[in-house]
């Protein structure tokens, strides 16, 4: 007689991934090492899962609450579905121990310097939740598969690892540790690997991609890692995002200037121009300074998107500090901007500072500073009506099936406006995404509508 084992159940897993691009990259990673160690089936359908695992961002009160409102949905439907629950990301770095208190219905937790452990996680090796006794990451993953979880239009790079700028409002670097680069090497590969996909557009992204390679000796290091990427790589648009003022490298704009590839767009988060906030902040940088420094982006690179962001409430903004930040963001023109009420984060420098303006007050000055840049931003963009654009065309618009979506190179993923596309349509080859002409036909104060010409 011949005894048949019983079969192992496959496990279905699927994934929350909250915040910025650089969770989703952690994100990714997980799910190629759970793809890679182990027979699961991810899905996208949660209703569907057996394991739902939720990688939490934690950088604002906003965030914070958005993360545990979701694993708190998540375990609602443990014993009706859910038979694991996997908590991940940022907040795991931070509040381990107090969401392992609150939430017993967590099954297991993953920190940033952990993310290999994913897979015991879901399998149930480890049961147990008991808290890390180091909370900042120092861990670099250089060589772990990725799952691309947002098709193949797009994919985010992540250069480097951790923060060492001293922002006393921000609680990232007590997350994930102190400033360090990834190798060229290792990025290259990655790069190729990701082009070998079929992805389309190469973002970088770090908490201060400006800062790439410092560490490692590199005097002009992300304009060395964009060059080799141009060389070793074929991909239409390569952009980086997160730069910060202090660390800003010209040679960067100089080839931006000549290498076509190599998106005309930076982001670049300012978060204040008052010299008395700026001090507050730590953050360097004047009104004056930072007009210098915007005409010189725009001399050298004369088609140059510019993305900031801002924060209104900080503590010991004036009505005459908001003053300036309203004068100078008139004066910028900005193509696309951000703005947020300051949020007080636990054990942050600016947490304990004295004279925080009022909610109230903070959020009637995001309001005036968002209804000034939507009149810029409509200015800029009807200024485009009639020009064409060569633009990456993604799919269905998710509105309507009757419009496609997509982005012009001035256009970022998922943070700025879209490209709705109504006109033309059969131009366009059957696969996408794919890279098209387009004429600019209406505009909207962050989106833009036109029709394919070729």
């Amino acid at each position: 007689m011949t005894v048949v084992a019983p079969e192992k159940p496959v496990r279905r897993v699927g994934m929350i991934s909250l915040g910025c691009p650089k969770n989703l990259v952690d994100a990714e990673i997980m799910l190629g090492q759970l793809q890679a160690e182990s027979d699961v089936v991810l899905t996208n359908d949660l209703d569907d899962a057996d394991v739902v695992i939720v990688n939490t961002c934690g950088f604002i009160d906003a965030a914070k609450q958005e993360s545990i409102d979701t694993i708190l949905e998540v375990a609602e439907k443990k014993g009706r579905g859910v038979e694991r629950l996997i908590v991940t990301g940022c907040m795991v770095q931070k509040y381990r121990t107090d969401l392992q208190q609150s939430i017993p219905e967590i099954d297991a937790f993953v920190g940033l310097d952990h993310l290999e452990k994913i897979t015991e996680a879901v399998t149930g090796v480890v049961d147990d939740a008991a808290p890390v006794k180091r909370k900042m990451s120092v861990r670099l993953y250089e060589d772990l598969p990725r799952v691309l979880t947002h098709g193949t239009a797009h994919a985010y790079l992540k250069v480097s690892e951790g923060c060492s700028n001293p922002c006393t409002f921000c609680a990232i670097p007590q997350m994930r540790g102190k400033f360090r680069s990834r190798s060229i090497e290792s990025l290259v590969r990655e790069a190729q690997q990701l082009q070998a996909a079929g992805v389309l557009e190469l973002n970088l992204v770090a908490q201060d991609t400006t800062r790439y390679g410092e560490d490692l000796g590199h005097a002009h290091g992300l304009t060395q890692l964009v060059e080799t990427l141009l060389r070793e790589t074929d991909f239409r648009w390569i952009r980086f995002l997160y730069a910060y003022p202090g660390s800003l490298d010209w040679s960067l704009f100089e080839l931006m200037a000549r290498e076509p590839r190599f998106a005309s767009y930076v982001d670049i988060p300012l978060q204040h121009v008052s010299a008395n906030v700026l001090g507050r902040m730590r953050r360097p940088g004047s009104p004056s300074e930072y007009r210098e420094m915007i005409a010189r982006m725009r001399s050298l690179v004369p088609d140059l998107t510019i993305r900031t962001t801002f924060i209104t409430g900080h503590p010991g903004e004036t009505p005459k500090d908001f003053g300036e930040l309203y004068d100078f963001v008139e004066w910028a023109r900005f193509d696309n901007m951000g703005a947020f009420v300051y949020s007080a984060e636990d054990s942050t420098i600016a947490a304990r500072m004295p004279d925080v303006p009022t909610r109230k007050t903070a959020e009637r000055r995001r309001a005036k500073l968002m209804e000034l840049q939507q009149q810029i931003a409509l200015s800029r963009n009807e200024a485009r009506v009639g020009q064409t654009y060569d633009a990456l065309v993604t799919g269905v618009c998710e509105e309507t099936e009757h419009l496609l979506e997509g982005r012009i190179i001035g256009q970022a993923p998922e943070i700025d406006g879209r490209l709705l596309i109504n006109d033309g349509i059969d131009r366009l080859p059957k696969s996408l995404p794919a890279f098209a002409r387009i004429e600019i036909t209406d505009a909207h104060p962050y989106d833009l509508v036109g029709a394919v010409v070729a």
